[in-house]
């Protein structure tokens, strides 16, 4: 929690000495209430007093009211003002450090995790400084305050406002080292609950077409059941500080006021008067000491939760990704060259390489397509060009260059990355194709159209409502898969990268499209490289060179005609798909 703490500002810190001063002036004046409280009581019973003096003191203690009042209002504000600056701040800085992350740190996490700890978690943390800076300035002050102004009047009444202190400092305790483990427990089941209801609404389709719905209610229950459970046990724990909170109060009140009676006995006439008017003060004081210790109680119950939620918020900052950019950023003699260096690969924590001894060089210009069965490490093979994952062993040159010595965004400059799954992100259809930064001019609408033209992507473009400024909901949810590939692919072109990366970005285009879609851009894209993955022989056969991989392993190297020849996996793979008289033909 002091961790998080240490992010607040400098002006930061001067709002909270404001809050601390008001905090300490509204104390002040709470406390001396009951000292004019104790005056009209003299005043009362005492011959000769006049309303004036009465009417006086009674103003003067609604003048503190008012001034405690005012004070408490501005505390509120100020810490609401402190509380929101603090988890915008920190929001921020969980939403950097995860644009930081790789898909390593992103699968250690969880997007369901990362979600709950960017709102939810921060939440907590954004509640006990809003609350934690007024109860936790005012509780102390209060109850040292009083305190002092009780000790020393009698020795009898301090007892028994010590015995009531004592009883609550030992149950607020307790209760804490019951809640604190279940707090965690909580922020676990609500990742959980958050995952669930992700994937199912994801999903949707699919439960609905395989009648799935009991299936996802009982599976979303279970674990809603079990938050509830929790919920219900830690309410049931705070719920027995309400009477022990009753207790101790009508005991103070029940044992100030019968000590005081026999005190008053046991005194003379001229006394009796100035000793019931110390227990009026006394009873007051002892009250505020008990209440101080009742907004004590209400920190111990926010702070663990919190706690939990800073811990988990921490962990996040804490990770250091695993791909760390280099520095190089300056122009080099080649242009749309990669070279695989004897790579190797597995993922962290796996025994097993992915990929093994892997070794080939492609020049610019040239298109190389990568074949083989399902997890033989094609899409992994071409991530490593952009460094969604680091090689465990070898090298992977871009222009000469290890990848690792680029700086990010001078590698992704040089770059036009297209994924197996297409991403559309809320917008329009040309903010969508010009998205990102590719260190040179934003794309125009005249290069956004030429970019969609290439992509075959025009005629349903046009065909939309407001054409390029057409809404495009969040995942592309309002275009169909084929829709969203040729968008996805006309943001790469847009970019005029030297490098071309295709992950499998094909597979939802019916062949004539496909077959298109390739003539245009290897027109447009003629001086640029190609990497492609594809399970379709059509796609790739007319590569320069085609890479067919088998359990991560390179087992053929060759064009279309070459691999039918020499490589057994490949033959086997086209024939799978195209008849002998196919093959021969193409």
């Amino acid at each position: 929690m002091i961790r998080l703490f240490k992010n607040l500002e400098k002006k930061d810190f001067g709002i909270i000495f404001v809050v601390f001063c008001l905090v300490v002036f509204a104390v002040f004046l709470d406390l001396r209430m009951p000292e004019y409280m104790s005056n009209i009581t003299k005043l009362i019973q005492t011959d000769g007093s006049t309303m004036k003096e009465i009417l006086t003191a009674g103003g003067h203690m609604l003048l503190c009211a008012v001034g405690s009042l005012i004070c408490t209002v501005c505390v509120g504000f100020f810490t609401s003002l402190l509380s929101a600056r603090f988890s915008r701040m920190i929001r921020r800085k969980i939403f950097s450090k995860v644009e930081s992350f790789g898909i390593a740190e992103i699968k250690k996490f969880s997007t369901s995790s990362l979600i709950t700890r960017t709102t939810n978690d921060v939440t907590q943390i954004e509640m006990l400084l809003s609350m934690g800076l007024q109860l936790l300035f005012r509780a102390p002050v209060m109850a040292v305050w009083a305190l002092l102004k009780i000790v020393g009047k009698s020795g009898e009444l301090s007892l028994v406002t010590g015995v009531g202190v004592v009883i609550i400092v030992i149950t607020n305790l307790s209760i804490i080292r019951i809640v604190s483990p279940r707090f965690l427990k909580i922020q676990k089941l609500t990742d959980k609950i958050n995952g669930v209801t992700r994937e199912n609404i994801t999903g949707i389709r699919v439960v609905h077409a395989f009648n799935a719905e009991k299936f996802e209610q009982k599976r979303f229950q279970h674990i809603n059941d079990e938050l509830s459970g929790i919920h219900l046990k830690i309410t049931k724990t705070f719920a027995l500080l309400d009477p022990v909170m009753n207790f101790v109060m009508h005991f103070q009140h029940l044992g100030i006021y019968v000590l005081g009676a026999f005190i008053i006995m046991r005194s003379g006439m001229v006394d009796k008067i100035n000793i019931f008017s110390n227990m009026v003060v006394f009873s007051t004081y002892g009250m505020q000491v008990i209440l101080s210790f009742l907004l004590l109680t209400m920190i111990f119950m926010i702070y663990p939760r919190a706690q939990v939620s800073a811990n988990r918020i921490n962990e996040v900052l804490d990770c250091d990704a695993s791909i760390l950019s280099g520095t190089f950023h300056d122009s080099t003699e080649e242009k749309g060259t990669i070279e695989f260096r004897d790579v190797s690969f597995k993922y962290p924590d796996a025994d097993e390489y992915l990929l093994k001894h892997i070794s080939f060089k492609v020049k610019q210009g040239e298109t190389f397509a990568f074949i083989g069965s399902t997890g033989s490490g094609k899409s992994t093979l071409i991530n490593l060009v952009p460094r969604l994952y680091d090689a465990t062993d070898g090298e992977v040159l871009v222009d000469g260059v290890n990848v690792k010595e680029y700086e990010t965004k001078e590698l992704n400059n040089r770059i036009g990355y297209i994924p197996q799954t297409a991403v559309m992100f809320t917008g329009t259809v040309q903010e969508n194709v010009s998205y990102g930064d590719n260190g040179k001019e934003k794309p125009s609408l005249e290069k956004v159209k030429e970019a969609i033209r290439v992509a075959q992507g025009t005629e349903f473009v046009e065909q939309m409502d407001k054409t390029y400024q057409a809404h495009i909901a969040r995942g592309g949810t309002n275009v169909s898969g084929g829709q969203k590939q040729r968008l996805s692919i006309a943001r790469a072109i847009a970019r005029d990268p030297e490098i071309y990366i295709f992950d499998d970005s094909f597979s939802a285009l019916d062949y004539q499209t496909d077959a298109k879609l390739r003539k245009e851009l290897k027109k447009y894209t003629k001086d640029a490289t190609s990497l492609i993955v594809a399970q379709r022989i059509g796609t790739i056969m007319n590569a320069d060179q085609i890479v067919v991989l088998d359990k991560g392993e390179c087992v053929g190297i060759g064009t279309h005609k070459e691999l039918l020849k020499n490589c057994e996996v490949y033959k086997e793979i086209a024939l799978s798909q195209l008849s002998e008289e196919e093959l021969q033909n193409a």
